[in-house]
């Protein structure tokens, strides 16, 4: 079957169209750099003909709360637009864990994408995933201040972009299943600990602080706000053997 990627170029989408062609598919990666732009529509209809399925992976190249909640609202009522005229019979969108417990700008800028899914009347699957390994130093940079990192001490269980595409990826050849997939890493972790282990792996001679009102993304956390609730599919790649791969 015909599955267009949109944000194909992309981390997961590179990994999820290489991927679906792997199986047999025709996986085409479409990203502005391949001429298709969701927020102005060019190349949507023409990238669209004959596929069955749209995966939307794209990510807003802004995080500002404004810029990122316009990215998400304006690039996903034109792709659901284009389907609908394009006879697209399911609708793929990668999304988070907890987007409906977290108040920042860049989560509601995500539950506003998954509402217009939902109320645009094409089957669905959205596909919530847990934080990525990759992002893993990142997130520690973003809750630096001076030398000190700090975290709050709950429940944090990263996943390996490999298997967010292969979950991706068999949600898409799947049936719509007009809700949520949650997808996370196989092993839960004390996110401050984590945070510790890393940094210490790397030799960085940050000191982590364990603050239960420090925030992720401007979020403050509860004890679950990371992870699944209940019922999600548990990726194989575990934590400490990618550690162990990058070295």
């Amino acid at each position: 079957m015909k599955v267009v990627v949109i944000g194909g170029t992309g981390l997961i989408g590179s990994k999820l169209v290489a991927k679906l062609n792997e199986r047999g598919h025709e996986a085409v990666a479409a990203a502005p750099n391949t001429g298709v732009n969701t927020l102005t529509g060019e190349g949507l209809a023409e990238v669209l003909k004959g596929a069955e399925v749209v995966v939307d992976v794209s990510n807003a190249p802004s995080w500002e709360d404004d810029a990122v909640m316009n990215f998400f609202r304006t690039s996903t009522t034109n792709l659901l637009q284009a389907e609908a005229d394009a006879g697209v019979t399911h609708h793929v969108a990668l999304s988070i864990v907890g987007t409906d417990r977290l108040d920042n700008g860049y989560f509601r800028a995500k539950l506003a994408q998954e509402e217009l899914i939902k109320a645009s009347g094409i089957p669905y699957s959205i596909v919530h995933a847990t934080q990525f390994f990759e992002f893993v130093a990142a997130i520690a940079d973003a809750a630096t201040e001076g030398d000190r990192v700090h975290i709050a001490p709950v429940k944090f269980q990263p996943m390996h972009s490999d298997d967010v595409a292969a979950a991706v990826g068999r949600t898409a050849v799947g049936t719509p299943v007009n809700g949520v997939v949650e997808v996370a890493g196989p092993d839960v972790f004390q996110f401050d600990e984590l945070i510790r282990k890393v940094l210490a792996a790397k030799n960085d001679p940050r000191t982590v602080v364990t603050d239960p009102h420090a925030r992720y993304y401007g979020s403050e956390l509860e004890e679950t706000s990371l992870v699944p609730v209940s019922g999600a599919q548990l990726a194989e790649t575990r934590f400490v053997d990618w550690v162990a791969q990058q070295q």
